[in-house]
Order: structure tokens, then sequence, then C-alpha cells
């Protein structure tokens, strides 16, 4: 078996966990990794440690959720919750998504103005376009082997981490010892790097594809009942540890390779892309900001779909309308129409001449703003029997479930006082 063979049997095997932990790694969250470096050096190394068991926790919840009652987590909020909650989660969640989107998709546009001399404003409706060529009018298998493959750009961090001449005993000190400042700018980015990593849409995301992905294989295996079994929940569990640890990954070595290029350069932080692109320059030369532009590009391919697709459900499960990428645009025109106005919102937010830098930074920020009363939801549910019958939270869920929810709320308040 030769090597393409190998990586196309391993994107067969990842699920739904696997694509949502590389969509995690998107333009914001990769500039905020970036700054987090430039700034910080090695110092922020140990937040990738700190938060892999809570953002897998919450995932897990998510998906979990979504496999075991075969319903999106805002149609069990609808169900089990008074609308009025719902109604703000639903309004403030779309909105903070949106702008993501355009942050995004701004970021796509910029780097490919640099790289053709041809405006932004070009490329993106042109990016807008290709990524609904993918949503609405791909099937679910392709667009998800589509979303597996664009993970790949994001390991050129990782073989450029090895061309720095890193210093592995400094960084391996800082990821195992925190080192914490109540400073502003130390706030706003530890708030940033949690709002990033630990996002509300990647939970609306991943409920609504474990239903889809239950559902396929319900059809494909011709089952007139579905029984969750202890191995499915193993497998679940499996595929969401594996796609937010290599998420994890990839931060860290973006923010070492960021620190490096900082001591290299003397950069103090990022004011524009070109600055950003200097990660890569040690592997690649005058071509660093070619890869760090396809980087950019494909994982904002990765991103918006899921971006979007996230807004399609959570809007499509408090209306009633039928939902889900493995149906065709006659069969959810409501869904994908979510999807095309949040998309065409987010590119017609890129008239108003925003910075980039800062866009995709502060949209990181918003995140954390909004996440915990949406955890707080997620720990009540996964715990909740008469919604979850005997698969409920664990105590170590719990345990970790709590702790995301106080951490998440710490950020929000630090980062509300500071700004």
């Amino acid at each position: 078996m030769n090597f393409f063979e190998r990586i196309k049997k391993i994107g067969k095997k990842a699920g739904p966990g696997v694509i949502t932990g590389a969509s995690d790694d998107d333009p914001s969250g990769i500039l905020t990794y970036l700054q987090s470096g430039f700034v910080y050096g090695f110092r922020t190394l140990w937040l990738t440690i700190f938060c892999l068991p809570l953002m897998y926790v919450v995932q897990e919840m998510a998906a979990r959720i979504g496999y075991v009652t075969d319903k999106g987590l805002m149609k069990v909020i609808k169900e089990h919750y008074p609308r009025w909650i719902l109604y703000i989660i639903g309004l403030i969640s779309v909105a903070v998504i949106t702008v993501n989107i355009g942050a995004d998709l701004l970021a796509i546009g910029v780097v490919s103005e640099r790289l053709t001399s041809i405006s932004r404003f070009f490329w993106l409706p042109t990016a807008g376009v290709l990524i609904l060529f993918f949503t609405v009018f791909l099937s679910y298998p392709k667009f998800a082997n589509v979303m597996k493959w664009l993970i790949i750009s994001l390991f050129f961090y990782i073989i450029a981490a090895f061309y720095m001449g890193i210093n592995w005993k400094h960084a391996l000190s800082a990821t195992l010892i925190p080192s914490f400042s109540f400073s502003k700018d130390f706030l706003i980015l530890f708030a940033a790097f949690l709002g990033t990593t630990i996002s509300p849409y990647l939970f609306f995301w991943q409920a609504d594809e474990e239903v889809e992905d239950r559902d396929e294989e319900k059809k494909e295996r011709h089952l007139k009942r579905f029984l969750v079994t202890k191995n499915e929940l193993k497998s679940l569990r499996k595929d969401t540890f594996l796609g937010m640890f290599f998420s994890q990954i990839v931060t860290w070595f973006i923010v070492a390779s960021a620190g490096q290029a900082a001591i290299l350069y003397g950069a103090k932080e990022i004011a524009n892309f070109d600055q950003a692109a200097l990660v890569l320059q040690p592997l690649l030369g005058s071509l660093a900001f070619v890869v760090f532009s396809l980087g950019i590009i494909g994982t904002g391919l990765i991103a918006i779909p899921v971006l979007a697709g996230s807004i399609g459900y959570a809007l499509s499960e408090i209306f009633d309308w039928k939902e889900g990428i493995d149906k065709t645009f006659r069969e959810a025109k409501g869904f994908y129409m979510i999807i095309i106005t949040s998309i065409f919102i987010g590119a017609a937010m890129n008239f108003l001449n925003l910075d980039p830098i800062r866009l995709l930074i502060y949209t990181a920020v918003l995140y954390t703003v909004i996440t915990p009363p949406i955890i707080f939801l997620l720990i009540r549910i996964s715990n909740n029997k008469k919604i979850m019958g005997q698969r409920t939270n664990s105590w170590v869920s719990n345990v970790f479930g709590w702790l995301t929810l106080l951490v998440t709320l710490a950020a929000a308040i630090f980062a509300v006082m500071v700004i």
C-alpha cells in the first residue's frame, strides 16, 4: 500500500469529530495562535494542553447528544427548555457565527489579492460561490471527502517548526508550566485563544453530523431501529478525541513556530499577513507567503461550510424546516437558503473596510462571551435521563464540563472588563 492509499484509507475512517477538529483551526484560529506566539513567545503553549480535555469533553457531550437522541442540539433545546432561551441562543449564536464567516472570507480575499494582484472584491464572491458549490451541490459523502483532503493544508505548520531551530527544551517547559498575566493584552488574547478553540458552532455542527452519520448507517444497514451500543459510543469518543487532539497538535506547532519567528525576525506582533507568513519563511523562503496563503484559503474552505452549516442547522431546527447536507436543495430549501444567506451577509461585511487581523482575533473573543451559557445547557442536557436514557455523563465528564464552564466564564468576564 503506497502513501496516498494509506492517506485515503485514514480519510475514509475519519468521522465528524476529525472534520470538526480540523475546522477549529480556521483563519480566525490560526491568526489568534500566531499572534499569541509573536507577542508572548512560548508562554502560551501551555494553553494547548490545558484546552485539550476541556474542548474534548464539551464536543463529546454535543456529539453524544446528537447520536443518542437522533436530534440536533437546537431541536433538543427547543423540546425541553423555554422558547426564550432557544431564541436568545439562536439569535446571538447566528450573529457571532456570521461575523466569523465574514472574517474568514476577508482573510481568503486579502491573501488572494496579495497573491494575484486581483482585488479582494473579486475573490470574496468567488470564494463564496466555490463554498456554496461544495455545500449545496455535492452529495454528503463527496462533501465530507473534500473536507478531509483540505485538512492536509494544516501540516505545513508542523513541518515548518522543524526547520526553525526551536529550543525544544524551552518549548516543552513552557508547555508544562503555565504562565499567566493580568495585563489587558494577555487577558484579551487568553479569551481569544479559548474562544477560537471552544466555539459553539462546533457544538451545533458535530451534533447534527452525528445525526446524519447515524441516519446514513441506518439506511446502509436497512435497519428499522437503531440501537446505540457501547461500541458505537466508544467509536464516537475516539473520533472526537482524534479530531480535538489533531487540532491542538496543529495549534501547538503554530504557537511554537510563531514564538521562534518572533525571535528570529524581531517581530512584536502581527500587523499584516506578510508578517504572519514569516513563520514559514525558514522552510520555504520566497514561497513562504504563497504556502501561508494556501493554508489560509484551505482552512477557510474547511471552516466556512461548517460555520454556515451550523447556522443552517440551528435555524432549521428552530423553525422545523428539513435540514441536512445529505439532502438535496429541493429537499431542504430553507436549510440551504440559510447557508447561502449567511455566506452572502458574511461577504457583504467586508465592504466596510475592516482590519482583517483585528476582525479575526476579536471574532474569537466574541465566542468566549457566548460560549458559557451553551456549555451550561450541554451539561444539563447530557445529564438528563429523560433525554439521554442511560447514556448520561460520567463523573469525569461532569468534572471537566463544569471546569470548562468556569474557565470560559472567567475568560469572558475578564475580556469584557478590559476591552
